[in-house]
């Protein structure tokens, strides 16, 4: 977290009063805060490259000291779970008037009421094994997400519809099916960063060229995710292609992989998407692995557990 880039956050928190600084003067963590409230008001979010940027702000913003108002410069990425932090506020008691390209927000003061609330099952940990079916031709089911759902991760289970594989939804259930010949497609993932290295370990095993698009943003996470996914999937003998917003994996249906170590760049979603990959192919060995932990603590036991 020292070398994620966070200046336009403290640039937000700052325009409502906020008297926060970076302490090794890096935009990065660690901060400083001098803890006086939010004052509210109007505040600008230089860039919206990040939704966690922007959820962040409007979570607060209810408890400034007058009406809070957030604007937005720039595209906003990750839109679905924009769209999710405003759904999850307005079930507890805050409603946002929400400019309808989310370039404008107006939070009213309040306070968020106590209830009863069912959490969806996180759809970006999901990924990984909706990805172990794809790779291998098994199936997986995951349990407690809903359909249609709030997270814009889910929207991978129907890119990998489109690459050959076979869902049933059922309920509060998703099942895939995955394929003997998985295809290569062309897809936009501005919306859904996270899942783009599970659907990159997925196109190293499909027919064709495999294009994601409108992920410059990917850059921004806790590591350059970009770079690291072309360099790693390298590492396994996939033909890959960086450009400064977009990949593009060369498939061979995976005959010609090889196995290698794997840097994490001590990042979680780069350790559990190349594990996919060492279902399918011999010695992949994936260093720093005790990354996980960020995000989902027993990952490799729950991984451990999927079998013929």
């Amino acid at each position: 977290m020292h070398v994620r880039p966070i200046d336009p956050l403290i640039d937000a928190l700052r325009g409502w009063g906020v008297d926060i600084s970076s302490m090794k003067g890096t935009g990065c963590p660690p901060l400083k805060i001098e803890a006086g409230g939010i004052e509210g008001g109007t505040t600008i979010l230089p860039e919206g490259k990040s939704s966690q940027y922007l959820s962040s702000l409007l979570l607060v913003a209810p408890y400034a000291g007058k009406e809070a108002e957030l604007r937005v410069e720039g595209e906003v990425l990750s839109k679905p779970y924009v769209a999710m932090t405003l759904a999850v506020m307005a079930d507890f008691g805050i409603e946002v008037d929400a400019a309808p390209d989310f370039s404008r927000f107006t939070v009213p003061r309040g306070c968020y009421r106590p209830r009863e609330y069912e959490i969806e099952g996180d759809g970006s940990n999901a990924s990984y094994f909706w990805a172990a079916a794809a790779v291998t031709g098994g199936s997986v089911t995951v349990e407690n997400v809903p359909v249609p759902s709030l997270q814009g991760d889910v929207m991978l289970v129907p890119l990998l519809g489109r690459m050959g594989c076979n869902v049933v939804r059922s309920g509060k259930t998703i099942t895939l099916h995955g394929s003997e010949r998985l295809e290569g497609i062309t897809v936009d993932m501005g919306d859904m960063p996270d899942v783009v290295p599970t659907l990159a370990v997925v196109a190293a095993f499909a027919h064709g060229k495999t294009e994601i698009n409108n992920i410059a943003h990917l850059r921004i996470k806790e590591c350059d995710r970009l770079s690291a996914v072309v360099t790693e999937l390298g590492k396994l003998g996939v033909k890959t292609e960086e450009f400064e917003d977009r990949m593009v994996i060369h498939g061979d249906g995976g005959k010609n992989l090889r196995g290698a170590e794997i840097e994490t760049y001590e990042d979680h979603r780069m350790a559990m998407s190349m594990a996919v990959a060492g279902l399918r192919v011999p010695g992949v060995i994936i260093r720093g692995e005790e990354c996980v932990a960020k995000s989902f603590p027993d990952f490799w036991e729950r991984f451990a557990l999927l079998t013929d």
